[in-house]
Parts: C-alpha cells; structure tokens; sequence
C-alpha cells in the first residue's frame, strides 16, 4: 500500500465512509466533526509515525490540505 492509499485508507476509516475522500473538507459529512477530527489527527499520526503542530492540526480542512501539511512532515503523498 502506497502513501495515497493509506492516506484514503485513514480517512475512509476514521468517518466509516464509503464516499470519494479526495473531495471532503472539514464538516462536509456530519462524521468529520471535532472530535472526528481529532481522531482523524491522531489515526494519521499513529500511521505515519509523526507528531501534527497545533497549527497543522487547525488548518486540516480538506483531504487536500491535508497533503499539503503531511509533506512538511516529508509524507510525501
């Protein structure tokens, strides 16, 4: 499994979500709450071993920004 796999993978997890996760943004499913959140932030942590600053964790706001953060973390998706 690739980066982008598991990335999808994360999120399709987190949200028990079936859907296109390439597309969603904070709050776009009632699933992706704050605390899911948090629970996404610490399910993309665990798997790839890194630790989010603050910051990062506040402006996760789509599946694309999401990447976008990862690779300053050298998760290259």
């Amino acid at each position: 499994m690739n980066n982008l796999e598991k990335y999808q993978s994360i999120f399709k997890e987190a949200f028990q979500y079936d859907g296109d996760v390439e597309q969603l943004n904070y709050q776009d499913i009632p699933e992706w709450d704050s605390v899911g959140h948090m629970q996404l932030m610490a399910a993309l942590e665990d798997s790839f071993g890194i630790e989010l600053d603050v910051d990062d964790i506040i402006d996760f706001s789509s599946f694309k920004k999401g990447i976008t953060i990862l690779s300053k973390y050298s998760v290259a998706i």
